[in-house]
């Protein structure tokens, strides 16, 4: 009964993955800071207005509810951390029941056993193996953000290129865990280390021991690996990597070592056999859907306007029935053993596999389906919404037919919105009305998020619509080029600002000291805040309470 209640939970998180992997990005970083000695940079041409306005930044005094916003927004950081951190420890339980791993733990238990010569010193050799495995993968992490650092990292997350070939480096892993072939490592090299495992003695033999079992299941756990220190880096959190391997190691580790110090926990555990090149495979349907989601920022980055929402939510829903089918035992791969019978552990699976596709399937008729929010495409590239949109745009007969940069860039479904900050602006002095000024991308996972859920809120979406000037500078945009006279140099991304999303990138850091997505700015017409800028609040009441403090501040209430 134990073993078949370890079974059931490990495997349970291959179908948690989407669910986990979109609420870990709920509370990803939204308050990354540029540095703090960056010199500011004009923005725009002498004759621009907007640049002429640009001053030091006031914050008003806010209120109490504003307050509680804040408060939530500020551990926005510490909370991404955790979240990285519980990714990394699902990623590397997942890793552990790989068939590169998981039948090593008896073998190395006895090897540790023997070789120390009694249990005592047995043991701590596991918790030195345990540690050693814990250094090995925190160091490769700290090494990515050293050679690439936060921001770099941050802006190939936003790249076309980078999605795409992300897109297709997991379809690879996928095609690998489904037994096509297998990825390795240079077999010199790890023979080399494997020798340096049994010729060293003391704390080097056991260190070396732990390097060669990174190196030989490479082929199981580079996926993983890659998935989870890639997501961790996006989001632009210098310790992001490093937690993330942690997370991956700790839980790798733990096994061996609990193994060591309770015998009993060893003999508990399901023996070796064809399950694990199940729990493999599965892993390889949801690295092929979770490949999607980056050819998706593709699409969407280089204006491709193919790849809809669609089109993804009908390959998501034949990758999990297929899924569902493999549990079942109706399709075989390669490595695959006879299986004779469905287990109970597997039935359940299917039925969750099957669900998750049923669940889903509204989506194709335009249903919000929240739990894919920021994974799937934009509402605004649903071709068809059964009953219509579910928030009617209210045009005022100011508002302009046509707006700069519209033909590569769209507002959320409902809403009308500028992408030009002086257009905007402009518009905003005609009609009297303070600005959101949300800085925004198009592979930005919680700005999808927020206007999928957060600002289809009817109060929220109000006070948008009714009382503001929503005004969108995409970060992110690389085919739209702004005017010659507005191309200045930026000395925080140390180029010119030729295109759109490099001139609202400086615009960004360089008047509100922020380099991350989504950032709103409530302002008035000097571009000075009304209420300190904020990232991502994902409580409707929070959100519209922060709108309306700006709001009341405005019309001189406060």
């Amino acid at each position: 009964m134990k073993k078949v209640l370890l079974l059931l939970l490990m495997a349970a998180m291959f179908l948690a993955l989407p669910a986990i992997k979109s609420y870990g990005s709920v509370i990803q970083d939204t308050t990354a800071t540029a540095p703090s000695d960056m010199v500011f940079t004009e923005v725009g041409s002498a004759q621009d207005s907007a640049a002429n306005n640009i001053v030091k930044d006031t914050v008003k005094k806010e209120t109490k509810a504003v307050a509680k916003t804040v408060a939530k927004s500020t551990s926005a950081e510490k909370l991404t951390l955790w979240q990285t951190f519980i990714k990394g420890l699902f990623g590397g339980f997942l890793a552990f029941l790989m068939p590169c791993i998981f039948p090593m733990v008896p073998l190395t238990i006895s090897y540790f056993t023997k070789k120390a010569g009694s249990r005592k010193k047995g043991i701590g050799q596991a918790i030195l193996y345990g540690i050693s495995i814990i250094v090995i993968y925190v160091v490769f992490g700290l090494l990515i953000t050293i050679l690439f650092g936060s921001s770099k990292l941050n802006e190939l997350s936003s790249s076309g290129w980078f999605n795409f070939a992300f897109f297709i480096l997991l379809i690879v892993f996928a095609v690998s865990f489904f037994g096509a072939f297998e990825i390795t490592l240079p077999s010199s090299f790890v023979n080399k280390i494997d020798q340096k495992a049994d010729n060293s003695k003391g704390l080097g033999g056991i260190f070396f021991m732990a390097a060669s079992l990174a190196l030989v299941s490479f082929s199981c756990t580079g996926p993983i690996i890659g998935t989870l220190l890639v997501e961790a880096s996006s989001k632009g959190n210098v310790l992001g990597p490093a937690v993330g391997m942690f997370g991956f190691a700790l839980a790798l580790a733990l096994p061996f070592t609990l193994s060591a110090i309770f015998p009993g926990f060893l003999n508990s555990m399901p023996k070796s056999g064809g399950w694990l090149n199940s729990v493999k495979v599965c892993l390889g349907f949801l690295e092929l859907a979770l490949a999607l989601k980056f050819l998706s920022a593709a699409d969407l980055v280089w204006h491709w306007e193919w790849f809809d929402r669609e089109i993804f939510l009908c390959l998501w829903i034949v990758i999990f029935i297929l899924m569902g089918i493999y549990l079942l035992g109706k399709i075989k791969f390669s490595h695959d053993s006879d299986l004779s019978y469905v287990s109970v552990p597997r039935l359940f699976l299917a039925i969750l596999s099957f669900s998750f596709a049923v669940y889903i399937l509204p989506g194709l008729w335009g249903a919000p389906v929240s739990v894919l929010s920021g994974l799937a495409p934009p509402m605004n590239t649903q071709d068809f919404i059964l009953g219509g949109s579910t928030q009617a745009s209210i045009t005022s007969s100011e508002f302009p037919a046509k707006v700069k940069y519209s033909d590569v860039l769209h507002p959320p479904r409902g809403f009308n919105a500028f992408f030009d900050l002086n257009e905007g602006l402009a518009y905003a002095k005609k009609v009297n009305k303070p600005m959101i000024i949300d800085f925004t991308g198009h592979a930005c996972v919680n700005c999808r998020k927020m206007e999928d859920n957060v600002w289809i809120d009817p109060e929220v979406g109000r006070l948008i619509k009714e009382e503001f000037v929503l005004i969108q500078l995409y970060v992110d945009e690389r085919s739209a080029k702004v005017p010659t006279s507005q191309v200045h140099y930026s000395s925080f991304l140390r180029k010119d600002t030729e295109d759109l999303g490099a001139w609202n990138a400086d615009f960004q850091a360089s008047k509100y000291n922020s380099n991350s997505q989504p950032f709103y700015v409530l302002a008035g017409h000097d571009l000075n805040t009304l209420v300190a800028p904020q990232g991502a609040i994902f409580d409707a009441k929070d959100y519209a309470l922060y709108l309306q403090s700006a709001l009341d501040i405005f019309k001189g209430k406060k």
